[in-house]
This record gives C-alpha cells, structure tokens and sequence, in this order.
C-alpha cells in the first residue's frame, strides 16, 4: 500500500502537460505496437525475402539517427510542441501509406520517411517532461513515462496480433494484415489532438544584433557535452547489441517454434507488460544501491535469461527468457535519461536526448543486415543462437563500461 501510495502522491504533483504528454505517447505506443507486431510478417505475405526486412529496419533506423541531433537541435530553438505535432502528423500520414503499398523500392523509402517522422516525437518527449518537472519528480516520472510506454505496447501488440487472426477469418492472409496496419497507423495518427492542447512558454526573444557566441556556449556546456559523450558510448555498445535481436523477435518465435501471429503478440505484449511492472520498481532499486548501480544491475541480470532464449528448443522456456530479459534490461532506461537530464542545462537537453537516441539507432541500422544474413546462413537455430550470444556480450561490455564511466557520478537533488 506504501508502494502504491507514494505512486499516487508522485501522479498527482504532474501538471497538465505531463498528463497530455503521457496520453499522447499512450496513442503513438498503441499505434507502433499494433504496426510493427505484424510488418514483418506483412513484407512476407508480399513474397519479398527476409532480407528487406532487415534493409527496412536499417534504413528506418539510419534515417532516426541521421536527422535526431538536427531535431533535437530543432526542438531547443523552436519548441518541442511544434516539433512534436509536426513529427506525429506526417508519422501518421507515412504509416498509413505504408499500410497499402507493395512496390518493394517504395517500401524502403517509405522506412526510411518513418526514421525521420519517429524522430520528431522521441526527441521532444523526454525534454518535454524533464521542463515541466523537478529533480525529486523525475526518477518516478520517468519510470512512468517508460511504464505507460511499454504497457500501450502491449495493448498495441495484443491488439495486433488478435486483429490479423480476427481479420483473416473473413479475408486473405495479406488483407487481414493491411486492414492491422492501418489501424495502427490511425492510432498513432490520433496522439496529434493531446499534443496540440498542450501550452508551451514562448521562447525568448534574442537580440538580433548580437550573434550568438558558439564558443561561448560550448564553453558554458563544457560539462554536460562531456556527459553527452560518454553517454553515448555506453548506448551505442547497447544499440549495437539489441539491433541484431530486438526487430526480430517476432520472426524468432514464429521460424523457431511456428508460432501463429496471436501467440506471437501475446509473448511479447506479455514481455513489455513484464518490463512496465519492472520499470515501477526501478525507484525502489535507486533508494537502495544508487542510479548507477541500478542500471549495471539490472542489465547483468538480464544477461542469463538472453541466453536461455538463445539456445532453448522450449517455446514456454524461451518465452520465460524473454520476459525476463525484456524487462530487466528495459528497466534501466528510464534510470539512465533522469540521470542524464539531471546533468546537462536545459538549453541542450534535446541535443542529449537526440545524440544518445541517435547513436542506438546506428547500432540498429548497420546490426540489421547483419543479423538477418546470419540467420540466413545458419538456420532458425543456430543463426539466433549466435546473434543472441553476440548480444549478450556487447550487453556485458557495455554494462560494465557504464559502471567504470559513472561510478563516481552524482545528480543534484535541487534546482
């Protein structure tokens, strides 16, 4: 009671925005579980190989990481509501257009356009909470913020994968997944109305006969670029590793154990809802062992239960392995972002949040090929066990690089 207590105190000190920017990132989550749950399987039905998957996932991915820092750059000179409606509008538009194309050269454009629009909204949304919150607010907010994230993922997944088995009593296979993705696309279309309601302070005007002073600025941000940096290290080592499984979940299941579409959903909507539960108790980590130590621990934790569902012949093993991992590993992030946020001025805040963002999403786009051409070459056994294992070292790396790095750290308590 305690527990749910100090959850309820900590909801009701949000303000308005907090609340819009919850239900819109709800919307977008909702939208993007129920899309990609099944796109895959969509590129398939097409009678395209498995290898545009992976040049989908790629190009989506390079596309984020290319255009996050120019946004994120964007998003501190213009406002992040602006930047944060116009990403989730031609997202919405993108997705839908997706949901209905076949050529094979326009569904790789069209996953690279999705990179770009994702962008917008992920970069804004975290300095969009960290504004209009304290530091005592924010540990807790942001292991909400991520809860609610993962929890719509599982409606989205759920919603999927129940959808396309629904859809396809009545219809084709490739028809019954369209009608799934446009759906989603509409859900995501959706998380526009909550942000135009919003209210942004205006910027300040400057001075349009002083020029800014870059050195200045670099001078005065010495610090917080220095964090940024080491940052993103540690999450490039992190991206690297979840690019060569993360997309292909989904793919895993169904080439391992020929699971069906709603089973498939249901496996991972149970992982995200494991990892929104985790994320809940990330405070309680924090209060006992430190940020920095909550991190490491948790991601070392994930490490064996990676492992078991590399080398497991057991779908309910296997799908114990998932949960596990998906949440152990996952309940850090939000960890990591308060720490971050705490350390930089809010002048650059959307450029620390787009460099960490940026580089994990390179470890996606050059991992993508990558792991599929080895599935390719080894089989539905061997090739996951490898890319599992080759994951599960870069976790490790990266894990222990974080510890080393940020030992030493601490955040400010006030502001």
């Amino acid at each position: 009671m305690a527990f749910l207590q100090e959850w309820a105190v900590q909801f009701k000190t949000y303000n308005r925005n907090i609340r819009l920017a919850i239900l819109a990132n709800i919307l977008t989550q909702i939208g993007l579980g129920a899309f990609m749950i099944v796109y895959n399987f969509y590129i398939r039905e097409l009678g395209l190989s498995q290898n545009v998957n992976g040049e989908i996932i790629a190009l989506t991915s390079l596309a984020t990481a290319l255009i996050l820092v120019p946004a994120g750059v964007l998003s501190d000179r213009v406002g992040r509501k602006k930047v944060m409606a116009v990403g989730v509008f031609i997202g919405g538009i993108i997705l839908t257009v997706r949901s209905l194309v076949e050529m094979e050269s326009f569904l790789l454009s069209a996953g690279f356009a999705t990179g770009i629009s994702l962008a917008f909204f992920q970069v804004s949304i975290i300095p969009w909470l960290a504004e209009n919150s304290g530091p005592k607010q924010r540990i807790h907010l942001f292991s909400l913020h991520s809860a609610v994230m993962m929890a719509a993922n599982v409606i989205g997944n759920l919603l999927g994968g129940g959808l396309t088995d629904f859809f396809s009593l009545f219809t084709s296979e490739l028809l019954s997944i369209r009608y799934t993705l446009v759906v989603g696309s509409l859900f995501y279309f959706a998380a526009v109305l909550p942000i135009l309601k919003m209210k942004e302070k205006a910027k300040p005007k400057r001075e349009e006969k002083i020029k800014p002073n870059i050195k200045e600025f670099i001078r005065r941000n010495k610090i917080g670029f220095k964090v940024i940096g080491l940052f993103a290290v540690a999450q490039l080592i992190i991206g690297t590793g979840s690019g060569l499984v993360i997309p292909y979940l989904n793919l895993y299941f169904a080439d391992r154990f020929d699971a069906s579409t709603s089973v498939i959903g249901l496996i991972i909507a149970l992982g995200q809802a494991a990892t929104a539960v985790a994320m809940f108790i990330g405070p309680l980590v924090v209060k006992r062992i430190g940020e920095v130590r909550a991190v490491v621990t948790l991601q070392l934790l994930s490490l064996p239960f990676l492992l078991l569902t590399a080398f497991t012949t057991n779908i309910l093993l296997a799908s114990i392995g998932f949960l596990f991992r998906q949440a152990l590993m996952n309940a850090g992030n939000p960890i990591q972002s308060s720490l971050m946020m705490s350390k930089v001025d809010d002048s650059v805040k959307g450029l620390a949040n787009s460099v960490n963002q940026m580089v994990f999403q390179l470890g996606w786009a050059f991992m993508g090929p990558i792991s599929t051409g080895i599935v390719l070459q080894y089989g539905s056994y061997w090739g996951y066990a490898n890319v599992f294992t080759i994951t599960a070292g870069l976790y490790l790396v990266g894990s222990l690089y974080f510890f080393i790095v940020f030992r030493s750290i601490k955040t400010d308590e006030t502001e």
